[in-house]
């Protein structure tokens, strides 16, 4: 995909204090692109969670917009029926970010992909809204979400923002989560496939400035912690403001 767009990959933090400033950034570059200052959340990858959890989404989308001076627009799409409803897609409309925040990153592929809330998210970026995703939204991005569970399948098909991507959030924390047959599925991936483990509190990014930009592959960690290359490229570990060549 091309983009005028900026994009994130977000290891963790969505809406916190910690992330406001990326959060703003990101904003910023979108208003700069044209668009309205406001900052879309698509809760989707959380859609098979509780109402109290999906409630307390929303309410820390509206602290973080409330902190930097935006406008919040929550959208309710928890399911593929919600994705397809025009009037929620009308609302992506020169958004200045649209942030896909966590949960099940193949939840939220499966019922994001061919629909009419994606074409217009993939639209808008394209002509200068900057998109995120932490955590579940950053897996998703690539071209194959891994499946955790069932070491024989192959994964389900990813959104397809960077398909030469595979994004390992919480990558500080990460592998003490799961057991050793899913971490190695995670770092098994597609021939050409770059490998990156994004920390806590930390993203890589691209598209904020003149310097950094999908097209050019050129990447930049903004955050606490770092990102580190784990397959596909030069492996090494990058810190805050530290750029990356995918």
């Amino acid at each position: 995909m091309n983009s005028q767009g900026a994009l994130a990959l977000v290891g963790s933090g969505e809406y916190l204090p910690v992330m406001q400033d990326l959060e703003s950034a990101l904003i910023q570059s979108g208003i700069k692109n044209g668009k309205a200052n406001t900052f879309i959340q698509l809760p989707t990858a959380a859609g098979n969670e509780s109402t109290e959890r999906l409630k307390h989404w929303q309410e820390l989308g509206e602290a973080q917009a409330r902190r930097i001076g935006s406008v919040q627009v929550y959208l309710p799409i928890y399911n593929r029926e919600d994705a397809n409803n025009p009037d929620y897609a009308k609302r992506v409309h020169d958004a200045g970010l649209i942030y896909l925040s966590g949960g099940d990153p193949s939840y939220l592929a499966d019922t994001l992909i061919g629909t009419l809330v994606w074409e217009a998210i993939v639209a808008n970026w394209q002509s200068g809204s900057s998109l995120a995703g932490c955590s579940a939204g950053a897996m998703a991005f690539g071209s194959e979400v891994p499946n955790f569970f069932r070491m024989k399948d192959v994964g389900t098909p990813g959104l397809n923002v960077v398909p030469h991507v595979r994004t390992i959030p919480h990558y500080n924390k990460f592998f003490g989560w799961i057991p050793d047959s899913a971490a190695k599925i995670m770092l098994k991936a597609p021939e050409g496939t770059i490998i990156i483990g994004v920390d806590e509190d930390t993203a890589l990014v691209t598209g904020l400035d003149s310097g950094t930009s999908l097209e050019a592959k050129i990447w930049q960690v903004h955050g606490v912690a770092g990102v580190h290359v784990l397959r596909g490229a030069p492996t090494n570990k990058y810190l805050a403001s530290e750029r990356i060549t995918l």
